[in-house]
């Protein structure tokens, strides 16, 4: 099986600019490809993990990534999916941004001895003439058709600035860039990118003649077309310290029925035809197996065997009823009365108190399989106390 035949198998491939072209470069030779980050915050999110997936797997088989990042565009915001502007970032943050970037793809992307590259578009777009982009890319591009695009059809109603307009064009020059330098012959992305994608292969067809390939994978959504990797807490970080490694676990285990055998052939790299026999044989409480394979081999993959061990060790203990597992997430807090308000708000078990009355009032907060039914309740703690929010989420007080 080739790998186009795998990544079809996958569901990942998502939209292509010439499919019988790509599927005869996939089989014939080892090429170069690009994919984009821009540097918004100081961590990359399962998002980006779908895309660092795609880019082992494009690795394994033995073409060579280039992961740009994006010093330069993100200066600019890419008003893709957005219903107003970006925040402004400054220089220095996100240069910032980048670096960390660069630290977390070195987990996944082999960079050793020429097999993958690391670029930013800040060393060429921010050294560039006004006058001279438009007069050699700005020229190419035709608004009337630009506005088709359903990355700036969505904002028109709303709003969109001239500065989020040039972004198109910028991430365009980025692929010519890359094809006369590096000569990147395709940009691989997410499925919201393509109108952006489409620019960069037409651009370096009308500047030099070449050909130039896109192709875009599915976004990582749930059956109900939803966007997975947000959790009550924000997004899904792969940065431990913005979401610790058991949530990290806990958000795979407890995925619908319907999306875990999606989630196991986008995320994972166990072999295609073993989550096929999974979605033919495993239905019903048998889904939950899976479930326990997903969250693991994600978890493995971002964090590392040892921490995927030690967060499905608690996961078990919690479910066994012994619900004492050292590793389970943990507030700490001082000896004596508090609030159930407080503790769930402190927690983040709920983002507010409001929220914090209305899980309390519809039966899901419990201690000790106690449902709390006043909102008034203190709760006494001289050494610890678990606190359940519905039947999966479990977290420790710890008195410091």
């Amino acid at each position: 099986m080739t790998l186009f035949e795998e990544f079809k198998r996958r569901g990942l491939i998502a939209q292509l600019t010439h499919e019988k072209e790509i599927e005869e470069l996939f089989n014939s030779e080892k090429f170069s490809f690009y994919i984009g980050f821009d540097a918004t915050a100081d961590s990359l999110h399962v998002g980006h993990f779908l895309q660092l997936v795609v880019m082992k797997h494009m690795q394994n088989a033995g073409h060579k990534p280039v992961a740009l990042l994006g010093t330069g565009t993100t200066m600019i915001g890419d008003p893709t999916g957005k219903t107003d502007m970006r925040k402004m970032l400054t220089v220095e943050e996100i240069n910032h941004n980048a670096d960390i970037f660069r630290e977390q793809m070195s987990r996944f992307i082999d960079f050793s001895d020429g097999k993958a590259e690391i670029v930013k578009n800040g060393d060429w777009l921010l050294q560039m003439n006004y006058i001279d982009f438009l007069r050699d890319v700005g020229r190419y591009f035709s608004v009337n058709q630009m506005l088709t695009a359903e990355c700036f059809k969505s904002r028109l109603e709303n709003g969109l600035s001239f500065l989020e307009f040039n972004y198109m064009l910028m991430q365009s020059y980025d692929f010519l860039h890359l094809y006369r330098t590096k000569n990147v012959k395709m940009q691989l992305g997410g499925n919201d990118q393509w109108s952006n994608m489409l620019g960069g292969v037409d651009l370096v067809r009308r500047v030099c003649s070449g050909q130039a390939f896109a192709m875009t994978f599915t976004l990582l959504t749930t059956k109900e077309g939803k966007k997975m990797g947000k959790t009550e807490k924000g997004a899904l970080w792969l940065d431990e310290e913005k979401c610790p490694v058991y949530d990290f676990y806990q958000y795979w285990r407890n995925v619908s029925d319907d999306d875990v055998i999606n989630c196991l052939k986008l995320l994972t790299f166990l072999p295609i035809e073993q989550i096929e026999e999974m979605e033919q044989t495993l239905s019903g409480e048998k889904l939950n197996s899976a479930k326990e394979v997903l969250a693991y081999e994600v978890t493995a993959l971002v964090h590392g065997k040892e921490k995927a061990e030690i967060a499905q060790s608690a996961a078990k203990a919690v479910f066994a009823g012994s619900g004492n597992s050292e590793n389970m997430p943990t507030t700490t807090v001082s000896a004596g009365e508090h609030n159930i308000l407080d503790l769930l708000v402190e927690s983040n078990l709920a983002p507010s108190k409001g929220e914090a009355r209305r899980l309390i009032q519809q039966g899901g907060i419990s201690i000790d399989d106690v449902k709390i039914t006043d909102i008034a309740h203190t709760v006494q703690i001289t050494d610890f106390v678990i606190i359940k929010k519905g039947k999966k989420i479990f977290h420790k007080f710890l008195v410091f």
